[in-house]
């Protein structure tokens, strides 16, 4: 486990992607230093557990009887799924032992396929990149982990400013921010997931298997349809404050709302084990946990478009990736890692992304999850090349990348979990 960061990145230089010779800036949303309690801005779990209340609390799952202590997450014993989602809980459990299936949609899909491709290596099992028979036999072990919970949005999400992000690179740059554009992305990224998938796992605004009943007050009238783009019409304004007394934004769902998700796990954060609480806030936003694999080499695959992480030969970890494009094409080769830069701000500069075809204006883009970076930037030893988030997850392993190494935010967040300066970097065809 990393617990924070291992090397700053006092100057950061990403020609192919754009980010240039910047500062390692961290998010200041606010958040309690780390000597102030549980007080981190932002509802955590328990004592022990500073994940946000919508933690996954695993053990409940693997111990009956403990539904009763569960909190809120103990409702969806009392909502119970009625699908059968077996692509979907077989992609929660991936994700849940490190071999990312990119967006939980419960489809079958190239990231689905790269997650059982990965599984199936590390479990010395025919590579077939299918849910076959011997597949689900060696994840049976976590059959009592359900494909969905129930869980209640926090009431203090009304109280976060949603960001209307315009096209206009110039106003980008007044931002303070690149924020989330709503509350519905927000939620979609915490649970790893679309706002397409989150609706149809709630119709009419409730979870699937509840009435009016049973879903709690804030859902007993469903959440108008609203788009859950904002308008992308350039602004001077830094942030606003989401639309309604709610604060809930263009959002379909609502601050206190009781709704089905992903059962997304793994999300734990142990009290300090993050000493940059701005991090630590990030990850509990990602449904990331603060326990992950220490790696001492990640390869990534061009052909493959894959990442896959190593404790000496034992695969750990596979994430689908973006990397290269013919005018960047990734460099092939062994690196070093020189370190990382959690939330960092992005340097917009048209010749280096034009591989000097074109010029103009540079501009300082804030840090934040809709950064052209994502949420974090691992540093590489060859020159403007790194790994890092992005504001679009639905488009890895689908859209080539300015020629680093593109991950979903919190697959990345995970990476940065697992590597340090000692860790070999390897790309390959």
């Amino acid at each position: 486990m990393r617990a924070l960061v291992f090397a700053a990145v006092s100057s950061i230089a990403l020609a192919a992607c754009g980010m240039q010779g910047q500062d390692n800036e961290q998010d200041t949303d606010t958040v309690a230093s780390a000597n102030q309690g549980t007080d981190y801005g932002y509802e955590t779990y328990g004592e022990d557990n500073l994940a946000d209340t919508m933690a996954s609390n695993d053990d409940r799952y693997m111990n009956e009887g403990d539904a009763a202590d569960a909190g809120s997450d103990a409702q969806a014993a009392d909502i119970p799924d009625p699908e059968d989602r077996p692509i979907m809980q077989a992609q929660v459990v991936l994700d849940r032992i490190g071999f990312g299936p990119g967006v939980i949609d419960g489809k079958m899909g190239m990231s689905t396929e790269n997650a059982l491709n990965g599984f199936q290596e590390a479990n010395d099992l025919d590579v077939t990149g299918e849910l076959d028979e011997a597949t689900k036999q060696a994840l049976a072990e976590w059959d009592r982990i359900p494909a969905t919970r129930v869980v209640t949005i926090p009431a203090s999400w009304s109280d976060a400013e949603y960001t209307d992000i315009p096209e206009d690179t110039a106003a980008k740059a007044e931002l303070d921010r690149l924020g989330y554009k709503s509350l519905d992305e927000r939620l979609a990224e915490r649970f790893h997931t679309t706002i397409d998938v989150l609706k149809q796992l709630n119709p009419n605004g409730r979870p699937a298997g509840a009435g009016s009943e049973t879903a709690g007050s804030s859902s007993a009238s469903p959440a108008p349809e609203a788009s859950a783009t904002p308008s992308s019409t350039p602004s001077s304004t830094a942030t606003r404050t989401a639309s309604g007394a709610s604060g809930q934004g263009d959002s379909f769902f609502k601050p206190g709302q009781q709704i089905r998700v992903p059962n997304i796990g793994g999300d734990r954060i142990a009290p300090g084990s993050i000493e940059d609480t701005s991090w630590q806030q990030t990850l509990a936003s990602l449904g990331v946990g603060s326990d992950q694999p220490e790696v001492d080499r990640i390869v990534v695959s061009k052909a493959g478009k894959t990442l896959k992480a190593y404790q000496g030969e034992k695969l750990v970890a596979l994430f689908t990736v973006s990397s290269g494009s013919s005018e960047f094409p990734l460099p092939l080769g062994e690196w070093d890692i020189v370190g990382e830069a959690y939330n960092p701000p992005y340097s917009y500069d048209p010749e280096v992304l034009s591989g000097g075809k074109e010029d103009g204006k540079t501009y300082k883009l804030p840090p934040g999850p809709n950064s052209p970076v994502g949420v974090v930037w691992i540093d590489l030893s060859k020159e403007h090349y790194g790994l890092h988030g992005t504001p679009d997850p639905e488009t890895i392993g689908r859209a080539q990348s300015s020629g680093c190494v593109r991950l979903t935010n919190w697959d990345a967040a995970r990476l940065a979990g697992m590597v340090s300066q000692s860790t070999q970097v390897i790309f390959e065809a």
